[in-house]
């Protein structure tokens, strides 16, 4: 089981939120944000933060750091991705939602979001999944392996998806976000997008935007 920061906004929570990190960050990069998209009036919801796995990562010399999966080619955002590491990362992402169901927040009434290399790892998992999540957060990040996913997508269900990218992001360029974000609609999913003038980062209106998106989610 992965660890993780978790944040409750009260006892018994009802919702989960599942938010991974990106590339050598940690939850502990991502916990601080709780604070600001949590809204009054919101039911009772747990945020979890994993940490990654520490493995090497090709691009980076090898280095050993926290990673959703390997990144073989930075220059080609098609064969970017290690599969192998993407689905193994799904597998240990799946580990903690059963846990969340085993806690009494089911499928239904848990989001599940990632930023850049986490925001790979959702849409992968998210997209795939036969059990629908309530919903799925992609920030600053492209769609892997998207033949693949696309071909095996759940096409039953119609998924709440919030999307952001930075206008100027060197690493994971803006037109990929866009057309992950095509992917996604593609399917038939409500895709809420937002572009902001940022590199590869959060801004304070993205998180406001997450906050409002939430509430909507949870009935607010």
């Amino acid at each position: 089981m992965l660890d993780a920061v978790e944040f409750e906004t009260g006892p018994n929570p009802a919702w989960s939120v599942i938010l991974l990190h990106g590339l050598g960050d940690s939850g502990d990069g991502w916990a601080p944000v709780a604070p600001h998209i949590v809204r009054p009036g919101w039911p009772s919801v747990r945020l979890l933060f994993p940490h990654a796995p520490v493995q090497p990562v090709t691009i980076n010399g090898g280095m050993k750091m926290r990673s959703w999966y390997d990144i073989v080619d930075l220059g080609d955002i098609d064969r970017r991705a290690d599969e192998a590491g993407l689905e193994e990362s799904g597998r240990a992402v799946e580990a903690l939602i059963a846990r969340e169901a085993e806690r009494g927040v089911p499928a239904s009434r848990l989001i599940l979001a990632g930023f850049s290399q986490g925001g790979a790892v959702t849409l992968t998992l998210g997209l795939r999944r036969a059990e629908p999540l309530a919903g799925l957060v992609a920030m600053s990040t492209y769609l892997p392996m998207a033949t693949k996913v696309l071909d095996e997508a759940n096409r039953d269900v119609t998924l709440p998806v919030f999307m952001a990218h930075g206008l100027h992001d060197p690493m994971v360029p803006h037109a990929a976000g866009q057309q992950a974000a095509e992917h996604v609609r593609s399917l038939g999913h409500d895709v809420e997008w937002h572009s902001y003038p940022m590199q590869h980062e959060a801004c304070a209106e993205e998180l406001d935007a997450l906050g409002a998106w939430l509430s909507a989610r949870f009935g607010v």
